[in-house]
């Protein structure tokens, strides 16, 4: 939006300054050279996607915003005298410097570098400060005072937001204790029944061989009681995954390490794939396990199940909405400490705007009320408990992988 404003702006601007309300000073190559340097901030991006490039964003965004908006008024408010104008549009950069930058540190330090550059400039082309030295002493009280009294209100802001999301996570905590009570009764009931369906079944065989009147169970319907009592276990061991995350995600605490012990990357694989609910035999099919080779970590496989899981789940959501596609996991063995597991599906991608943002807790890129934002968080989180880490890139259209780094540990298998 920034962006916009700069580029379509600074032309209007120009246009008006010039034909219609004429000012002391205009010039049209700070006006060009505005628009020029914030042309990349439109393609952001597809120009800042590269690692080396996305590290350097963050001072581009410093100095654009410096340039744009303190320097640029103050400088042309020094060389048209501070009339009524600009000193109203100088004011009214300040504010929008206060609206783009949440730190007060931030936007103090901002406006002093633009606001001492933009003088430097002034007297180096000869300008005189004494001339409006009277002025200034008039405005920049004003001035502080909006910058200050901008960045309590945003800071009031941020601490509301802050409350609400700590309100938030703790509901869910909540939410999430009470439900595992309900649950595990849930889980304790299928299994009981599953151990007594075989005894009742031979009672029923029994009593019909012995004549009594009983209605015959079918070998077919004894075995489809046994599979909807696999598929409650089943379900209720994923909801259970799913509330572990949300209790994860709601605390600030950090995961315990003092159950890690050194595991196989391959062994933790293999039991997602059989672990996990598949909808169907379709798309069981659609995943596709190199097991050739394998390494071994310090962590916990239980973890790394449920990290397994919630891709499997997203990728799969993902590739049925396309019917299409599918799901490659496989490993690479680096050296040293650079081994990684690789986990890419071939389904729509993820949208540029959406990707720095998947690993933050409750943000979920899937449309509204298909996701709960907090799997690829507790992923992160797990794999930092590990010592590593989990990275995503994505090409719409083509394929989303996520790749999982691991220290190695010991002798590699």
């Amino acid at each position: 939006m920034f962006a916009i404003v700069a580029v379509v702006g600074h032309p209007l601007f120009y246009l008006y300054w010039t034909e219609f309300q004429p000012q002391v000073f205009e010039s049209i190559w700070l006006r060009v050279f505005s628009v020029v340097v914030a042309l990349p901030m439109l393609f952001e991006r597809q120009l800042f996607r590269a690692g080396e490039w996305r590290r350097g964003i963050t001072v581009y965004w410093f100095l654009i915003l410096v340039y744009q908006l303190p320097f640029f008024f103050v400088f042309m408010s020094l060389m048209n005298q501070f009339v009524t104008v600009w000193a109203l549009s100088t004011m009214a950069a300040s504010l929008f410097l206060v609206l783009l930058v949440f730190d007060w540190l931030m936007i103090m330090l901002m406006a002093l570098i633009g606001t001492v550059a933009a003088c430097l400039v002034y007297l180096a082309i000869g300008g005189d400060m004494s001339e409006q030295s009277e002025t200034l002493r008039q405005l920049v009280p004003t001035y502080l005072f909006a910058l200050l009294g901008g960045s309590v209100f945003n800071y009031k802001t941020e601490l509301v937001a802050r409350e609400k999301f700590a309100a938030i996570t703790s509901a869910v905590g909540t939410m999430a204790h009470e439900l595992r009570t309900p649950l595990l009764g849930i889980r304790s009931g299928a299994r009981g029944l599953q151990n007594y369906l075989p005894a009742i079944f031979e009672g029923f065989e029994m009593a019909r061989a012995q004549g009594l009147p009983v209605k015959r169970i079918r070998t077919a319907h004894y075995r489809e009681m046994h599979a909807v009592l696999d598929r409650i276990n089943t379900e209720a061991e994923y909801t259970n995954i799913i509330l572990d995350m949300l209790l994860v995600n709601s605390s600030r605490t950090t995961i315990d390490q003092s159950t890690f012990e050194v595991t196989s990357i391959g062994g933790c694989v293999q039991t997602a794939l059989e672990r996990y609910p598949f909808h169907s035999a379709r798309e069981r099919e659609r995943v596709h396990w190199e097991p050739e080779s394998d390494f071994r970590f310090l962590g916990s496989p239980l973890l790394m199940v449920h990290v397994l899981f919630n891709l499997l789940k997203n990728a799969l959501y993902f590739l049925a909405r396309v019917d299409d596609g599918h799901i490659r996991i496989w490993i690479e063995q680096g050296p040293g400490d650079a081994h990684r597991l690789y986990f890419r599906d071939t389904g729509p991608g993820i949208a540029p705007d959406v990707l720095p943002r998947i690993f933050e807790r409750f943000y979920s890129g899937m449309p509204h009320g298909q996701g709960t934002g907090i799997g690829l968080a507790f992923a992160r989180m797990v794999m930092e408990s590990f010592g590593g880490d989990i990275r995503c890139r994505s090409v719409v259209g083509r394929y989303t992988e996520f790749v999982m780094l691991f220290p190695a540990v010991g002798r590699d298998e």
